[in-house]
């Protein structure tokens, strides 16, 4: 005996919830600035997905070549709240403590303790603007 389903009586499965996406920005500094610098850079990133979004140079008043560059990308994406889930940022107290290891070095005792001062504090006595 088959059972006969009256038409319209299956519920259809919903559709799944949109996800929210954003536009992502890539920047990569090129020191090096030709034509081949350039160029692998483009290849690069676009390769990987990138759009090339511009190119920014950086003068020097010395000369008419740059010396510098900064190539811009961007690529749609999971928005803010997705992408900061996949890729944490670090802790103040981790920042901390990776600041204290460059300082000091790895192997140095202090390096996992808290730091006696901040770190815009540090950067200003390791400038020598403490002084």
């Amino acid at each position: 005996m088959v059972k006969r389903v009256k038409k319209g009586a299956r519920k259809a499965p919903r559709p799944p919830a949109p996800v929210q996406k954003a536009l992502h920005y890539k920047v990569v500094e090129l020191s090096n600035v030709d034509e081949g610098a350039l160029e692998r850079t483009l290849n690069e990133w676009v390769a990987h997905g990138w759009t090339f979004d511009g190119v920014q140079f950086a003068m020097r008043e010395s000369s008419k070549r740059p010396s510098m560059a900064f190539v811009f990308f961007t690529k749609e994406g999971p928005a803010l709240e997705e992408h900061a889930a996949a890729q944490p940022f670090r802790s103040e107290s981790e920042a901390d403590r990776h600041l204290r290891r460059l300082v000091l070095g790895p192997d140095a005792p202090e390096a996992a303790s808290v730091a006696p001062v901040d770190a815009w504090t540090r950067l200003a006595q390791l400038a020598g603007e403490d002084e």
